[in-house]
């Protein structure tokens, strides 16, 4: 069936002689209330909106005496009337509308100024159910998308940063909204309405166990816009989900100048890697370059985790990223002060530690209260050419894993220590990646190369060259062990991480030659184990 369509002709201003508030958010009302009523505007509104008017002196004409009919159901319905959406839809200038709005009382609204239910921090909140069905919005973003669709004529907001801007506008257009105002505000107003329904549908998606939901979209509100994206022509900016979890995007930058798109990239990379390490249990430092660590340790202090994770590929580390799983204190501050770095990125910072890197300009600086949780459940999206990729995020944990010894000899427990810190390493390298590690800390990292043997032979490289850089007689990958994020399809990976030191394996295995993979290993005096999981980082 086709579509009626007509030619509208949309005034340039339009004055605000109707309006209609109902929000939840009380923030910026009265200061807009009293912009509105010193140029003459009629002012309707609904429950605690009209309250807070009326408290406030000003005068309000309640919606249930335009449509004659009482909100009922506990509020659930109130505006789902045609004497508020034919007031916001109506086409002034199109006679039968006009006659349409003369035959049924209905008088013309110029302006909607509402926000929604907080679904979004309700569910964040870990609030049951029904609490969060509950604070589904239904008459707000149904008003929205009226008010929004007849732009033409009505002016929408949505949120009260839109206050300010607007209450300028009327003063320099006496009391008149521009077209070009809003055009622009509808264009908000439809992609905060998709972006609330996309944290509904993606909500229910799991608490209704849909994995495959027929369609899925997704929504942000903007949290920065950059100079240019991962190259000079490209444009960029940072949204926020819904989604609860700690990091680079809710952060508080504490110095430095704005950060830009490569910045966020590798800041969220670096956090995830110290993520996986408990602080509880020990102090742990990545330094992280164009998305791939280039070390990464341990230790019972951040000063000695820092040193051990820089000593790994000290060159690399220059000009990089660096996370921490703890408050980043004095004597941490100073050794990271020392090599020029982008961004560190801790839970906490101490007063010394800010005075530290408070002499460093241009250093950024992100506190985000508290680590992400790597067991947590959430969605990885890419873009494909005309698609998204939706897959779970990676929240398999090394921990949780029942390790399948494989060869003659057995892992002694320090190895065995070193596989699993290893292994966690692994989950966060570019594959293929092959992680060489030393007590508690990476000695050799291959990353993102095509074939597995290319990234065994750069990891050690790597660690020849820290060596010779050091001074060490030897590199480090002596008596080390060797993690890899899959299978060794052959053994000459294998072979290649034995002749770089290592004593000891941790893969996932599942190849079709695992039985020729374990012989070599056993020829080799290695031990290995198998995850069965693998880590491929793509």
């Amino acid at each position: 069936m086709a579509i009626a369509t007509r030619s509208i002709s949309a005034p340039d201003k339009v004055s605000i002689k109707r309006a209609l508030l109902s929000v939840f958010d009380k923030t910026g009302l009265l200061d807009l209330a009293e912009a509105l009523t010193s140029q003459g505007t009629q002012l309707l509104s609904t429950g605690g909106t009209s309250r807070a008017l009326q408290d406030a002196g000003y005068p309000v004409t309640d919606v249930l005496d335009v449509t004659g009919f009482p909100e009922i159901m506990d509020g659930r319905v109130k505006t789902l009337h045609p004497a508020v959406h034919g007031g916001l839809l109506a086409i002034r200038d199109a006679e039968d509308h006009a006659a349409s709005m003369v035959e049924h009382g209905i008088e013309s609204i110029d302006l909607l100024v509402v926000n929604l239910y907080p679904f979004e921090e309700v569910m964040q909140s870990g609030a049951a159910d029904d609490a969060v069905v509950e604070n589904i919005d239904i008459g707000g973003p149904a008003m929205l998308r009226a008010a929004a669709k007849n732009h033409a004529y009505v002016s929408v907001l949505t949120s009260p940063d839109d206050y300010a801007g607007f209450i300028e506008q009327l003063s320099a257009n006496q009391g008149a909204s521009t077209l070009a105002m809003r055009k622009k505000l509808a264009q908000a107003t439809f992609a905060r309405t998709a972006a609330y329904d996309s944290a509904i549908s993606n909500w229910m998606a799991t608490a209704f166990d849909v994995p495959d939901p027929a369609n899925r979209s997704i929504g942000g509100a903007l949290l920065q816009t950059m100079r240019y994206g991962e190259n000079p022509h490209q444009a960029a900016a940072l949204y926020a989900t819904p989604e609860v979890r700690a990091g680079v995007s809710r952060a508080q930058q504490i110095q430095g100048k704005q950060l830009s798109y490569n910045n966020i990239n590798d800041t969220d990379a670096a956090f995830e890697l110290a993520s996986e390490f408990d602080s509880e249990l020990t102090a742990a430092v990545a330094i992280i370059k164009h998305a791939n660590p280039c070390g990464v340790a341990t230790a019972g202090t951040l000063a000695d985790a820092y040193r051990a994770a820089l000593s790994c590929d000290p060159v690399s580390a220059f000009g990089g990223i660096i996370a921490m799983n703890r408050e980043l204190d004095g004597d941490a501050a100073q050794e990271m002060v020392k090599i020029f770095t982008e961004v560190i990125i801790a839970p906490t910072a101490s007063e010394e530690a800010l005075q530290v890197l408070a002499a460093k300009k241009n250093l950024r600086l992100l506190l985000t209260g508290s680590m992400a949780d790597p067991r947590a459940p959430g969605l990885a999206i890419k873009t494909v050419s005309g698609g998204l990729l939706v897959q779970n995020r990676d929240n398999g944990n090394v921990d949780d894993i029942d390790l399948k010894i494989v060869t003659r000899r057995q892992p002694t427990a320090a190895e065995l220590s070193d596989m699993r810190f290893a292994f966690r390493v692994a989950k966060h390298v570019k594959s293929n990646a092959i992680i060489y590690v030393k007590d508690g800390a990476t000695v050799g990292i291959g990353a993102g190369q095509m074939s597995r043997v290319d990234s065994s032979r750069i990891a050690a490289r790597k660690a020849e060259d820290a060596a010779a850089a050091a001074g060490w007689d030897k590199p480090k990958t002596i008596g080390s062990v060797v993690a890899s994020d899959a299978f060794f399809p052959f053994s000459d990976g294998l072979m290649s991480a034995a002749e770089a030191g290592a004593t000891a394996v941790i893969q996932p295995g599942g190849s079709m030659r695992d039985d020729e993979v374990i012989a070599a290993a056993d020829d080799a005096n290695l031990a290995m184990v198998f995850t069965g999981m693998r880590h491929f980082r793509h």
